[in-house]
């Protein structure tokens, strides 16, 4: 296994942590904001007021693409196991 192969599995991994990651994140982020605005329109600074719809708006973002993460979390794994033959040699 050279050094290069190591960068490329790396940098695939790190990738594809992004990109499943990412839906996730945005709609925690656009959650927050909406909440953050919504409480400076109302003076109301109850910490717990941004937990909740964060957490619901993140499980439905997974009810959604959850099928698709775990579609392309199981092609990189076939993909990584049938060239670990390869690698290792």
């Amino acid at each position: 296994m050279t050094e290069g192969t190591v960068l490329h599995l790396a940098r695939e991994a790190i990738i594809l942590v992004l990109l499943l990651s990412g839906p996730m994140l945005i709609a925690s982020l656009a959650v927050g904001l909406l909440v953050s605005i919504f409480q400076a329109a109302t003076q109301i600074q109850e910490q717990t007021l941004t937990f909740v719809p964060k957490l619901v708006a993140m499980l439905l973002t997974m009810l959604f693409l959850g099928n698709w993460m775990m579609n392309t979390m199981l092609s990189y794994t076939i993909d990584l196991f049938s060239t670990l033959g390869q690698m290792v040699r």
